[in-house]
């Protein structure tokens, strides 16, 4: 089993910046590909971003290249989303999801490939 906790999200202006982390526990970290996605009010659960076990690749949705990015601590067991440039659009419960079957460099974009979710944390872009 995987824990994970999300925290960071707030409300803030549009334009503003925010970081995102998940900290996770109960399977060693660097055997899991995290991403990020986001659910907001009435909408599907959608695609962020994804990194790989080892860091080494990194995917965006088009929605947010260029403006997030995505990074992880494997000694702290942490995966960081970097959210810039923000628009009232970003405004979702963003979640972290942690995906135990890939290689170093892979990484899936579906959200029905990963295994475990933390609860989400809510991120509110005021225009």
């Amino acid at each position: 089993q995987v824990q994970l906790v999300e925290s960071g999200g707030r409300l803030v202006q549009a334009g503003g910046s925010l970081r995102l982390s998940c900290a996770a526990s109960g399977r060693t970290f660097s055997s899991l590909a995290m991403g990020w996605f986001r659910q907001a009010p009435g909408k599907e659960r959608e695609f962020v971003a994804v990194i790989s076990r080892s860091g080494g690749s990194t995917h965006y949705a088009d929605s947010v290249k260029g403006r997030f990015a995505t990074s992880r601590d494997n000694a702290k067991n942490t995966v960081y989303l970097q959210m810039n440039s923000l628009k009232a659009e970003d405004t979702a419960v963003y979640y972290c999801a942690a995906d135990p079957r890939r290689s170093s460099y892979s990484y899936r974009i579906a959200g029905s490939e990963y295994d475990y979710w933390g609860q989400g944390t809510q991120v509110t872009v005021s225009s």
